[in-house]
């Protein structure tokens, strides 16, 4: 993407530039991000590390789901908004009629895990049927050579960006004309923690999580687009070389082109040691 090019090289002389500025955090220098709860640990350990790179810039970092972020930035009361999905049309318009243009930068990439409970002996799924599992027309395991058992679905709260994406890209198949909706029996949890925690104690649950956030505790499956195959886990480097079939961006977005304080954190953020950071929580790093 050229915008992150011609981003990185400024940014990077301006990061150094503060780091040799010490002195306790002003208003001006203060730097408010705000939601997907996918990258919040992330930016948790961004914020954390930055603060050795440029120790007068305070960082405040919060969750609460990418559409909370979004609206946020949309109301003028973040600098950055996290997202694990890209903006709506109708968050675009609100924005725009706020007299605010949305910027979205690619920080990171990630691979939506399909996550059992180790006790279940299904390991492998397609595309076709985790649509049909979340939509409602599978719902015993023993359809899928499992156990005579009902299938417990867990998903993310309808705000989540990863719930918003494996709607549109595994439930509809990435079919803009396919209105498939979840399954109403599906229980919709606030946390990415709370659904590995839900499989982990409940044989009969399925969920979703972002790479970063799956245990040993729980089961990961191997996914294929179709049956022919290959099936295959969720990992960086079947991320970075498109095997893996449910992947996608991370995004920071700020109110139109960042300057000064935005620019220099973003610059760092594209730069090795924060790509570093996103390689050891278990996501993908983009450079």
């Amino acid at each position: 993407m050229p915008r992150l090019a011609a981003l990185l090289v400024p940014g990077l002389l301006i990061a150094g530039c503060v780091a040799r500025q010490p002195g306790p955090a002003s208003p001006d220098q203060t730097l408010v991000n705000k939601g997907s709860d996918t990258i919040v640990n992330l930016a948790i350990a961004w914020a954390e590390a930055y603060q050795q790179v440029a120790p007068e810039v305070s960082i405040s970092v919060t969750g609460g789901g990418s559409g909370t972020g979004i609206a946020a930035l949309i109301n003028g009361t973040v600098d950055i908004a996290n997202a694990s999905r890209q903006l709506k049309p109708e968050e675009q318009a609100a924005a725009e009629a706020n007299g605010i243009s949305p910027v979205e930068f690619v920080v990171a990439r990630d691979a939506i895990a399909i996550i059992v409970n180790p006790n279940n002996p299904v390991d492998r799924l397609t595309i076709g049927q985790l649509s049909d599992i979340y939509s409602g027309k599978l719902n015993n395991w023993s359809e899928l050579g499992g156990l005579d058992r009902p299938i417990v679905r867990l998903s993310r709260e309808t705000n989540s960006g990863t719930h918003v994406y494996f709607l549109e890209q595994v439930l509809r198949r990435g079919d803009r004309a396919n209105k498939t909706l979840f399954s109403p029996d599906t229980l919709l949890l606030p946390s990415s923690e709370g659904i590995t925690t839900e499989v982990r104690s409940n044989p009969n649950a399925i969920g979703y999580d972002g790479l970063g956030y799956v245990t040993p505790e729980v089961k990961v499956v191997a996914v294929a687009s179709d049956p022919s195959g290959p099936f295959v886990r969720p990992s960086i480097e079947s991320v970075i070389n498109g095997q893996y079939p449910i992947a996608r961006d991370l995004y920071m977005v700020t109110a139109g082109e960042p300057t000064g304080r935005v620019l220099a954190y973003l610059s760092w953020i594209m730069g090795p040691e924060a790509q570093r950071i996103v390689s050891e929580l278990g996501f993908v790093p983009i450079s």
